[in-house]
Parts: C-alpha cells; structure tokens; sequence
C-alpha cells in the first residue's frame, strides 16, 4: 500500500514541480499585459474555471453570456473544471504555455508559483486595496493573494473548513452534538448503533485526509512554527504537537469512519451524498458544500438531511491543545490574468463585471452558495442560515490555516498526501508519515 500510495500522489502531483515551477524559468515571452488600459471588446475571452458540474456550472454561463449581450463583439469560452480536474488541467495548460487568458487559483504556494513565473498580471493599479474596485473587496481576501507588497489576484469567494452535524442523528442516538474533538470521537459508537454512519468521509483524491490535518495541526502547533515548516528552507518538523495531530487523525478515522468501505477508495462526493441523504451524521466540510449538502437530500427519504438540521462548526479542539485554537482552516479561491495575455485589459473588465454586488449576492446565494469576498454581498437575506453562519466565523477568526497541499512546495504536498493515505490504510506509522514528510523538505531545500 505504501509504494501505490507514493505512486500514486507522485505521478498526480509530482509533475506540479516542473509544471509550475520549471516551466516558469526564464522571462516571460511578451511584454508584460497593461492591465490599466481601455478594454478592446472584440475577439475570444478565454477563462479556466472550477465551477464544473451542477449546480455551479450555470454561473458562469449565465454570466459570460450576460456580458456577449452587453458587448456583441466578444465571445467568451468557457473552460469548466472540477476541484480535482482543474489541478491537471492547470499544469498540462502551463507546461505546454497556453495558459487562457483568466485562471483561477488557490492562494499560498500554488498562487506564488505563477507570479515567481512571470504567469500572473500585476493588478495593484487595479486592484489594489486603495483603488475604486480594491474597496469592495475584504481586505484579508485580497492581501491573500499579495506577494512582495503587490497585488495579483482578484478573489472571487471565501472559503473555510467545518464539521457539519445532522442533528436530528444524534437526538436519535441520544447524544449531544461534540464540543470537543473527545467527545466527537466518544459519540461515534452510539451513531454507529443508531444506524448510522458517524463521519462520512471520502478520500480516493487525498487531499480530504488534508484538510483534517492541517485543522488538527493548527490546533497542536504554534502558528509561527507551523508556518516556517511550510517553507523548506526554514523547516524542521519537530514540534510534538504534529505527531498528536497524526494519531488524533488516525484515532478518528478508525473509530468514526467506515473503514470496511476503504476510505481511500471513497469519491468525496459520494461521502457528500451519504450525509445529505441521512446515512452518516458528520461530514467535514467547506461553505462551498454547504447549501449542496441538503439540497442534494431533498426528497431522498425519510433520513435527508433538512436545512434547520444542519449544525456547522469548526472542527472541535481537542483538550490540551497548545497551538492556535481560534485558527480555522481556510482561504479566499480567485482568478489570476495571464501576463502574456494581449487580452489583459479585457479579462479584468469581465471580472470586473462578475464582482458587481448583484452577481456577488447570487453567487452568495442558493444553488451556488459561494461566499463572494464582496463585502456586503453575504447577509441573512441572500445566503442561506448555514453559508452566513459559516462565512461570518471565517471572517471573524484572527487567522486562517490555508490548505495543506497548497502552502507548502510541492514535494512536501507530494509527501503529506501518500502520508494522509497510508495512515489510513495501515501502510504507515504517524512516526514513519512524519519522517517521510522530513526527508521531503530536505530535499526540496
């Protein structure tokens, strides 16, 4: 199990250091984009989005066929993407330098890769957050995407990570609802008994197993060291509080999750479906999934999950805890312009155009319930009790943990997902996964 794990997670991710960092070397082939110049709205708009599938899909459609009625003579081309598709996609369109003119992107490590690359526009004279179109935004969700004091992202939603409860699984197994990570585990014999599975839980991707990590590590971890050990050159690894993280992850995942079912050959959406459809009690999930969560159970039996039974929390902390028990797990998702794009100016202007208050509110709210950075664009009237719940938590948290595989190098994420699947399997140790994610940094020093 351990060598098809590392297999595995190496040809997936493996390739992201040449394709976005090898590829990247040298000066960029053109001029850089004047990003400040008057749009020219004519010719094809080339966009690479991460909203494949339903119900995400029709947003940006509708929008891009809005804005070729408000400007006849551009036609915009629409690349849709899932979460796990848009990794490879993105990769195979840098490699090969074509690159559309609009790509979204995570913040942390992946961002910083384009912009080192000379791949990403300069949008600070835009964007900035003294400028007309910075002020709308949060400023937290734009400082994310800065890099040396500049600016080159424009975020589209915010995002965070939390433990949802169906509530009316556990008055049936007559427990309370977890406050602490003890009592979540302590309370997973009784679901199993009443029927239910305790955590749904899919990671044939790997990067799910991740996002319980990285929670659990800034629980256990001091910020200013868990944030050094994200960059190579200035990690060591070696505080206690990673290998309690570790084994708190093996704990929950042997005693919470159907391990008959294998976990690592588990769709993360077919965990999705098992807590929408009231099979499991608990699923750890993103305000992305929140809305999908109970409208995907709507009318599936007696058992769906309904919308005032839906509980969102952070990740309980466990007791002891000595890192950042205020810390949530999450970050601002947006858009980077292609520097080498001679359609810069006209990228921006369509941006522009979907961070409008009226578009922000409808991705904000049902079916899409993406928390727009907007401000002002998530209140109790547009989005759904669970998505304003979820985003003012994020927004009032003093610090985010941005995700694992993304604020790290790419051989350290390399390690951390072969790791995260061989803890659940068996095919390794909490002690042999930290190591092996040591020796990872090593060599990418």
């Amino acid at each position: 199990m351990r060598a098809r794990a590392l297999t595995r997670y190496a040809a997936l991710f493996g390739a992201s250091v040449l394709a976005l960092t090898g590829c990247f070397a040298g000066p960029a082939k053109a001029p850089a984009a004047d990003v400040t110049a008057k749009p020219e709205f004519s010719g094809t708009l080339s966009i690479l989005t991460k909203f494949a599938g339903d119900p995400l899909s029709p947003y940006f459609e509708d929008l891009a066929a809005a804005y070729e009625r408000k400007h006849p003579g551009v036609k915009v081309e629409l690349i849709q993407e899932t979460d796990q598709s848009i990794k490879d996609k993105t990769k195979t369109l840098t490699a090969s330098d074509a690159l559309p003119d609009l790509y979204f992107t995570w913040t942390g490590n992946w961002a910083e890769n384009f912009v080192r690359g000379g791949r990403a526009s300069d949008l600070t004279e835009v964007i900035g957050p003294d400028t007309e179109w910075g002020r709308t935004f949060s400023k937290a969700s734009l400082s994310a995407f800065a890099h040396d004091g500049r600016y080159y992202g424009i975020p589209l939603y915010n995002n965070g990570k939390f433990m949802g409860y169906n509530k009316a699984a556990f008055a049936e197994a007559g427990v309370g609802v977890p406050t602490t990570f003890e009592e979540l585990v302590d309370s997973c014999p009784h679901l199993r008994k009443a029927g239910y599975e305790p955590v749904a839980f899919g990671n044939k991707d790997g990067w799910p197993a991740l996002h319980y990590l990285q929670q659990l590590f800034a629980y256990h971890v001091p910020r200013e060291i868990r944030e050094a050990d994200h960059h190579p050159g200035t990690a060591t690894l070696d505080d206690a509080g990673y290998l309690t993280a570790l084994k708190q992850f093996k704990t929950l995942v042997s005693a919470c999750t159907d391990t008959r079912g294998g976990t690592n050959g588990v769709l993360y959406t077919s965990a999705q479906e098992a807590f929408s459809r009231g099979k499991a009690a608990m699923y750890y999930q993103e305000i992305l999934e929140f809305d999908n969560a109970t409208a995907a159970g709507a009318g599936a039996g007696p058992r769906a999950l309904k919308p005032q039974n839906l509980v969102v929390r952070p990740l309980p902390v466990p007791e002891g805890a000595k890192g950042d028990p205020e810390a949530i797990e999450g970050a601002p998702e947006g858009y980077l312009v292609n520097a080498r794009s001679p359609r810069a100016a006209l990228a921006v202007d369509f941006m522009k155009f979907v961070t409008e208050r009226r578009n922000a509110k409808t991705l904000s709210s049902p079916p899409y319930g993406q928390p727009s950075t907007v401000v002002g664009a998530v209140t109790p009237e547009t989005s759904s009790r669970a998505v304003f719940q979820g985003i003012e938590t994020v927004n009032k948290a003093p610090r985010l943990a941005g995700w694992l595989d993304m604020v790290t190098a790419p051989e350290v994420a390399d390690a951390w997902l072969a790791g995260g699947e061989a803890l659940i399997s068996g095919g390794m140790s909490p002690e042999e996964v930290l190591e092996s994610v040591r020796r990872a940094s090593k060599s990418a020093k």
